[in-house]
Parts: structure tokens; C-alpha cells; sequence
């Protein structure tokens, strides 16, 4: 992790490294592709963290002609402050300035110049109106997955357990921080409500990671419908993981690339589908009723709950 001390400039620089050097690790360093136009029709693959975006972005990543970015972590590092000031008329011309260079940087550094780039950081999900504008031919992905599933994978990650002032454990990884530097946690983020922070820190974790599905999602949705209907594609996770063909074939029509159709099927066919439904393993009625405190009524609206 980087020193916060640092100057903002040189945390813009290894934030940026980072990104570069998970994304060449695995197809080298084509140099050729630096003096390559770059690809306008960006495919952002949003949604809440846990839901199947990171096994979509590198499934589409790995077809011919696209390269998937990874998580940008000076995307993800900036979200905060732009998604604070995003409703700022006076700034948005800068905001949707300052998008645009972060990610056409990104994929000079990354050498996937004249490939159709995939970026999956999840806080994505709130700035879609901005990066909608910022790159009018790009195309929005939404991974939803049922948030009993969610919330066992973010407790069993633990990056919302622990109190405001920092996690009790980091679980699977075995650090306190993401990539971007910004710690795990109990605390409130960019997305809570400002009114319920309090609340939100003194809820459960369970509660904690329903709250974040219902936050990602909400934003996720309401940007949806004010986006061109041929610009943005819903997938769920459950539909993937039983059905990657017919998945295959929509995402190869929305995306424009019916003649990669094939590839698509055989990379999406790698999804795990015994992950469907892994709440009931890991979660007793209890700790559900604190996820569906909060993710309840949509969940119920899209169909994850019976009445």
C-alpha cells in the first residue's frame, strides 16, 4: 500500500502503475499498439462488488478484440470526490474532463490501444450519467445478483466488518486496504445516505452489506433509465451461471460482436455456477433478516423473494 503522505501526484502515478501492471501481466507488451487510436466503445461492467463482475470483465477481456482493464484503481480512487460534486453544474464539465483522461490514460499505459477496453471497478455504478458523456459510444453492463448471495461474499471477504475506525479482521485477503488505498471497514461510505451515517456504523455487517447491494444497485438502475435502452444491458448473475449460451447470445448482440458469439459461450462458460444460492450454507435466518432489512423491498421488486 502507498503512503498517503506522498505527494497527490506521485499517488496518481503508482495508482496508475498498479493498473498497468495488472492489466500487461498477462499479454506482455505489444508496443506496436501505442500509436493505435483507441477504441471509443468502452464497455463498463458495473454493479454491486460480489455480483459476477470481475469473472464478466475478464470472460469478455479474453475474446479477441477486447482487453479487459481490470479494476482501475485512480478511477476508483477519485469516485468519492466526483460523485460528492457530480450534481455541482459549475464543475461538471471538468468532472466529465477529468473521467475521460483518467481512462484514456489507462489504456495508453496498459498498451490496449485499438482493443474495445472493459472496465469493471464497481464504483463505476455511480457515475454512469458522467461517464455515459464522457464516452458517448460506450456500453454499460449491470451484473445483478441476489443480494443473500452478495452480502455471504462481502462478509466472508470482511471488507464491511469491523467498526468506523477500521476492520476487525480482513478475512480472505489478509490486509485492511484495496488497491486504491481506501481501507475496509465499518465506516460510512461515499454512498450512504448522509442523514443514516451514524446508523449505518452502528448497524450489523449483515445490514452493512444488504445496504451496499441496495446502494449499488439503486444507483445502477436509476441511471439505467436515463440512458438509450441500446446503450445499457441488465444480465443476472443466476441467468449466467445456468445459462451462459443464452447470455452469450445477448451480450454478442448488444455489443455489437455477433461473429465473437462462439468465444463469448466458451469463456462465459467457465462461471461456477455452485455459487448460486451459497447463502444457505453460510447465513441463518437471523443474519438474513439484517441483510433484508435493507435489501428486502428491492429484492422483492426484482423477483429474489417470494411473498
Amino acid at each position: 500500500m502507498f503512503d498517503a503522505r506522498l505527494p497527490a501526484g506521485r499517488r496518481r502515478l503508482m495508482l496508475h502503475a498498479r493498473t498497468v501492471r495488472r492489466t500487461t501481466r498477462e499479454r506482455g507488451f505489444p508496443l506496436h499498439r501505442l500509436g493505435l487510436r483507441l477504441d471509443e466503445r468502452m464497455v463498463f461492467v458495473v454493479g454491486c462488488p460480489r455480483s459476477g463482475t470481475s469473472f464478466t470483465a475478464g470472460a469478455l477481456g479474453s475474446v479477441r478484440g477486447f482487453a479487459d482493464l481490470g479494476e482501475v484503481n485512480l478511477l476508483k480512487a477519485a469516485t468519492p470526490h466526483v460523485y460528492l460534486q457530480r450534481s455541482d453544474s459549475a464543475e461538471h464539465d471538468r468532472l466529465v474532463a477529468e473521467l475521460r483522461r483518467i481512462l484514456t490514460r489507462t489504456q495508453r499505459l496498459a498498451l490496449v490501444a485499438g482493443l474495445r477496453a472493459i472496465e469493471q471497478t464497481p464504483e463505476s455504478s455511480y457515475l454512469i450519467p458522467l461517464l455515459a458523456e464522457a464516452f458517448p459510444q460506450a456500453h454499460f453492463l449491470h451484473l445483478q445478483r441476489d443480494p443473500r448471495d452478495v452480502a455471504a461474499s462481502l462478509i466472508d471477504r470482511g471488507w464491511l466488518a469491523g467498526t468506523a475506525e477500521g476492520p476487525v479482521t480482513a478475512r480472505a485477503e489478509g490486509n485492511v486496504a484495496d488497491d486504491a488505498g481506501q481501507p475496509f471497514g465499518g465506516y460510512a461510505r461515499f454512498w450512504v445516505e448522509p442523514e443514516r451515517a451514524a446508523e449505518f456504523e452502528a448497524a450489523s455487517e449483515e445490514r452493512r452489506c444488504g445496504w451496499a447491494w441496495r446502494c449499488y444497485v439503486g444507483a445502477v438502475r436509476e441511471a439505467f433509465s436515463g440512458l438509450q435502452p441500446g446503450r445499457c444491458t441488465t444480465v443476472r448473475y443466476e441467468d449466467l451461471a445456468h445459462d451462459p449460451a443464452t447470455v452469450a447470445a445477448q451480450l454478442a448482440a448488444d455489443l455489437g460482436c455477433e461473429e465473437r458469439q462462439a468465444d463469448l459461450e466458451r469463456t462465459l462458460g467457465r462461471v461456477h455456477a455452485r455459487s448460486v444460492g451459497r447463502h444457505r450454507d453460510l447465513l441463518d435466518g437471523a443474519r438474513l433478516d439484517e441483510v433484508l432489512a435493507e435489501a428486502g423491498p428491492l429484492a422483492r421488486d426484482l423477483g429474489y423473494l417470494s411473498d
